[in-house]
């Protein structure tokens, strides 16, 4: 399965998981231009969550946590604040989630990291 397939995937995962906390998808692969783009845009409770996803078969080239460094810590930031500039939103809290699918002998794990830009 090639990294992009095996990507939408677990973004597939991370958007089941997400529908079963009862978050409301707003927006999948939002991107700003040529800054970056957001995984999922969606809302919980009072909430603008942007989720980044990371899917990983082994950890050869660190952990999904690991990956969100602080370069993309910022990228997520600034294609944040396009998504909310585009969309005219001023007076809405957000948050930056991290999802990890990890998977392992045909079944997979979760792990839901939320305020991933306050963790790292």
């Amino acid at each position: 399965m090639s990294t992009k397939k095996f990507g939408n995937v677990g973004e597939q995962i991370a958007v089941d998981y997400l529908n079963s906390l009862n978050y409301k998808i707003i927006k999948r692969n939002f991107h700003f231009g040529k800054i970056g783009e957001i995984d999922i845009v969606a809302e919980d409770g009072d909430f603008i969550v942007f989720c980044e996803v990371k899917t990983r078969s082994n950890h050869n080239y660190g952990t999904g946590l690991e990956a969100i460094n602080p370069k993309k810590q910022r990228q997520l930031v600034n294609v944040a604040n396009g998504y909310l500039t585009i969309n005219k939103i001023t007076d809405r809290s957000c948050r930056f989630d991290a999802i990890i699918i990890n998977f392992k002998n045909n079944d997979y794990e979760i792990e839901h990291y939320k305020d991933i830009i306050f963790l790292l």
